[in-house]
């Protein structure tokens, strides 16, 4: 006979987020969403900011939200995630309340990189007991595709046009998840929709620890990047075959790579299926610059085995 209070759990947390919402045919984030939402046994908080997942899942007088969920403004998802965090510690220690509670936020690339990250580095280094999600598809999308700190160079954006002066953003994107471990906090992770189950992994391990913790989440746009619906998880996962995105944690300061691929494919290939690198290869293809980039992904693939200490040509 199965277990009835594990399948009451689990019907609980497949409910936390529902398909009630209307964020866009392919859209990344809900899968990202509701992979960590399902993957936390105890019962959540979450702290969201604006942006398309807020948007879209909160059109009065419809939610998809089944838990306790916060909205605030764009820059301020780690400060008021902080609020909440000790308030609860506080309640705690007055013997208010007794039930384990975890905390989440979720906020985007523009509202992570760019103006968020003054309230993110500030939480981290308070040491507050939360788990920050960056839903990252690389722009800001919400407000019409505009280049973030996360826009990978030569992708077309609104704000990075594609002319005859011009191949789309010309600075390489930040690498925001070696900032956060240089907060020195318990747990920092980059992970994927392409790979759920090692995101889910992951939210395990940051929800159990006694401190913050950070996962970074590849969540593609269908619309922002210029591809079909069907091939969300097509197109992540070739950013991990081709290490654009690699999978790895940071457990207090040890770096571990979780996944290495058979066959290392070029940069090209997941370059190639978005309409906004479509000026790579037409009408004749930018070789110089693909060639560039590729040594970017090679450079930086190279600089994670070492951390990691594990030498070329070997498996996870």
């Amino acid at each position: 006979m199965p277990n009835t209070k594990v399948l009451a759990i689990r019907e609980e947390r497949e409910k936390r987020f529902t398909g009630a919402h209307a964020l866009c045919a392919g859209c990344g984030t809900p899968i990202a969403v509701r992979a960590v939402l399902n993957a936390i046994e105890e019962p959540v908080v979450v702290v969201t900011a604006t942006g398309c997942l807020e948007v879209a899942t909160t059109r009065y007088p419809t939610t998809a939200w089944n838990v306790p969920w916060l909205h605030v403004a764009f820059e301020n998802a780690a400060a008021v995630a902080s609020g909440i965090e000790s308030a609860y510690r506080v309640l705690r220690r007055r013997g208010v309340l007794s039930k384990e509670i975890r905390f989440v936020a979720f906020a985007g690339d523009g509202g992570t990189y760019d103006i968020g990250l003054q309230a993110l580095s500030g939480a981290l280094e308070r040491g507050h007991r939360f788990l920050y999600v960056c839903c990252d598809n690389e722009a800001y999308m919400n407000t019409g595709n505009q280049r973030s700190g996360a826009t990978p160079i030569a992708a077309q954006t609104t704000t990075a046009p594609v002319g005859e002066e011009s191949f789309g953003k010309i600075q390489r994107r930040k690498d925001l998840t070696e900032i956060v471990v240089a907060h020195r906090i318990p747990y920092v992770a980059q992970a994927s929709i392409g790979d759920w189950y090692d995101l889910a992994s992951k939210v395990r391990k940051a929800i159990s620890q006694d401190g913050p913790s950070f996962i970074n989440v590849m969540t593609s746009c269908p619309r922002g990047w210029g591809h079909d619906s069907n091939q969300t998880v097509k197109i992540t996962r070739l950013a991990i075959e081709t290490c654009f995105w690699p999978l790895f944690e940071v457990e207090d300061g040890r770096w571990t790579l979780n996944y290495i691929p058979e066959e290392k494919l070029p940069v090209e290939m997941w370059l190639r299926p978005q309409k906004r690198f479509a000026h790579l290869f037409e009408p004749q293809e930018k070789t110089e610059l693909l060639r560039e980039i590729q040594k970017h992904v090679d450079r930086d693939w190279e600089r994670l085995l070492q951390r990691c200490e594990v030498s070329a040509g070997a498996s996870v």
